[in-house]
């Protein structure tokens, strides 16, 4: 590697990271490089960086495309791609969120509701849908949560998140005033009643 101890530290650290969240290790590799770099790096350059083959580097820069990672940008009166991670790190984590739920969670989520409609045969089948509807039901209101979180600005996601556990302690004091305990569907009859 063609890089500052630190750089390659951070690179080499975040390519055995990249093997526990589903990528391989150059690809994790690669993102750190783009990550630190000051500049946008074209693939000859991140080849000489990190001393990979161009095609091991070529689908690296396609798998973190398809995963809305890094930017294509061209420069002025050069022909080469170059690459760069977003400035803002709430971006990527964004990004990185929102492709892991499309890729995860969603499919999940419809076979989870396909099972569903299927009608039940035997008591084991009848246990098996409870326990599938109860995990749909788990997962759904994990997205939605996650959806309503997503909508907010990134100044008052910052600020929720900074409130950790002043945010327990408030919804520990709301309880006694309104039971936080109600099940969604306890709460949706009671909309509809008027109450």
């Amino acid at each position: 590697m063609n890089l500052s101890s630190l750089a390659q530290d951070f690179v080499l650290h975040f390519g055995e990271m990249g093997s526990r969240w589903g990528i391989n290790r150059t690809v994790g590799q690669i993102y750190a490089l783009l990550f630190l770099s000051a500049h946008p790096l074209n693939a000859e350059q991140i080849v000489h960086k990190l001393g990979f083959s161009r095609s091991n580097v070529s689908m690296g820069l396609k798998e973190l495309q398809s995963w809305n990672l890094v930017h294509l940008k061209h420069l002025p009166d050069d022909r080469r791609d170059y690459f760069a991670t977003p400035d803002d790190l709430w971006e990527i984590v964004r990004t990185l969120i929102a492709e892991r739920k499309k890729r995860e969670i969603d499919p999940t989520l419809t076979k989870l509701r396909a099972l569903e409609m299927e009608s039940s045969a035997t008591d084991a089948d009848a246990h098996a849908l409870h326990k599938i509807a109860e995990l749909r039901q788990l997962v759904e209101l994990l997205t939605g949560w996650y959806d309503d979180m997503n909508r907010l600005e990134t100044d008052r996601l910052v600020q929720l998140l900074a409130l950790g556990s002043k945010l327990q302690k408030f919804v520990s004091k709301a309880e006694i005033i309104v039971p936080l305990g109600l099940r969604s569907k306890d709460a949706a009859t009671r909309k509809g009643d008027g109450s």
